[in-house]
């Protein structure tokens, strides 16, 4: 169930789910099972040659499954999408899809860090090259683009500078190239901005994050548009060419727009596993009915927190696209309306002053995730973006002073409090360890 002329809060609760059956549970059961019984042979035959839509194992769909994937289509204003088991996983898979063969992805320099390690190490080992570029000059993007390119990677709201792109400009740019374009918009969601009103082909979360909004489980969320045209069966071959694996049929002729879903689904979420459990599912969703009050609560409380370490002698500067003076200050008003997200970051003026400040905090715990509950804190440096070398970290904003907040759903005057005290004290009784001497270990969201 769902209704495209529904506004966000109303799809958050009721998309993809009608209570039914002998009790019609208000909620959206568990089913929690591996397999499933077929009513003849015949069923299980058409079931499994994938000429029939249902469910075989649960390892490429489930019911409660299901209904977390068509929310997650109609929040975004897709036709469909697939859950995988994390974040990270769903951008893993949404790419694979496009990047068939020695092909070439232009990327945004101004990723998480877990997204630069798959891209750089993993798909290298694949043969898959990488371009970054500075996102938030179109012309990079153009220059950017060879014959082999397959696809456009960026963050609707980048982690951890909550820097903005002009993401119609860049998507009409790619589409003229023949090129789809693939958003994170984990840091924003759609109670924020749907990129696919923007031009996006295909959008993926981390559904760990705001989607889900507690902290307490791991998922991710592939997002297909619907619209790109995969035709060119010698660019797509994947997907308009005739497969071995599919009885010498095109999945273009088979499923039409959700042809490349089912690639995605059918193959690499199949061949590669990477599930997401009913539990899981379940949990988001039940995260998921509270996304624009948790959105609006948490963006009011970044505000004032802004507002509070702008005029603070020991901050060198506060990345967030809400001051008049940032770069991305009139992107903001324009694509951003309900704001950005929960995420922003500061630069300390002395970085060597990190260690004293975060050990010093009681409210904003010292934990690599961002969109829950709670209020958080992390040193992009040392732990969520460690893997990154100096040029990298340059590239993408990074200074050893920077630190990022994951705002949450305190009352904001208690968070202010707790960061304008730690700030206050700098300096003072500063016995903790100095950045440069800080491990870079962590690989964290």
């Amino acid at each position: 169930m769902a209704s495209s002329s529904w506004q966000n809060a109303t799809t958050e609760i009721h998309a993809g789910y009608s209570p039914t059956g002998e009790h019609r549970p208000m909620t959206v059961p568990i089913y929690n099972t591996a397999a499933y019984q077929f009513p003849d042979y015949a069923t299980a035959a058409r079931l499994f040659s994938l000429k029939e839509p249902g469910f075989t194992y649960s390892r490429t769909g489930n019911p409660t499954v299901a209904v977390l994937e068509e929310r997650a289509a109609a929040l975004e204003g897709g036709i469909g999408a697939i859950a995988t088991a994390t974040g990270q996983a769903a951008v893993a898979l949404s790419l694979l899809a496009l990047l068939q063969g020695p092909n070439h992805l232009v990327a945004s320099n101004k990723l998480y860090g877990g997204t630069v390690d798959l891209l750089t190490d993993t798909f290298a080992d694949f043969g898959i090259t990488v371009t970054f570029v500075d996102p938030e000059d179109p012309a990079n993007w153009a220059a950017a683009i060879t014959e082999k390119t397959r696809g456009f990677l960026l963050e609707s709201v980048s982690n951890p500078l909550a820097t903005l792109v002009d993401l119609r400009v860049i998507t009409d740019l790619a589409h003229a190239a023949g090129i789809p374009v693939v958003v994170d918009n984990t840091l924003a969601t759609p109670a924020a901005c749907r990129p696919i009103e923007f031009g996006a082909d295909i959008v993926v979360h981390s559904a760990t994050k705001a989607l889900s909004g507690h902290g307490s489980v791991l998922g991710g969320l592939i997002i297909d548009a619907g619209t790109f045209d995969f035709t060119d069966a010698a660019r797509w071959p994947q997907i308009a060419g005739p497969k071995a694996r599919y009885g010498g049929d095109l999945l273009l002729g088979r499923y039409g727009a959700k042809a490349y879903l089912m690639l995605a689904r059918s193959k690499f979420l199949h061949d590669l596993g990477p599930t997401l459990s009913a539990a899981s599912a379940s949990s988001i969703l039940t995260g998921i009915e509270t996304l624009s009050l948790r959105v609006a609560k948490a963006q009011a409380n970044v505000l004032e927190l802004v507002k509070a370490l702008g005029g603070h002698p020991a901050v060198a500067r506060v990345h967030h696209p809400s001051v008049p003076t940032h770069q991305d200050h009139e992107l903001a008003k324009e694509y951003f309306p309900n704001g950005t997200g929960c995420v922003f970051s500061f630069d300390l003026v002395d970085a060597a002053a990190v260690p004293q400040l975060v050990d010093s905090l009681k409210l904003f715990a010292l934990a690599a995730n961002i969109g829950d509950a709670r209020s958080l804190i992390v040193h992009p440096a040392a732990m969520t973006h460690c893997r990154l070398n100096d040029e990298q970290l340059a590239a993408a904003g990074i200074a050893p002073g920077t630190l990022r907040l994951s705002v949450g759903l305190e009352d904001a005057g208690d968070l202010v409090d707790d960061l304008i005290t730690g700030l206050d004290g700098l300096g003072r009784n500063n016995t903790s360890e100095t950045v440069a001497n800080a491990p870079r270990t962590s690989i964290n969201a």
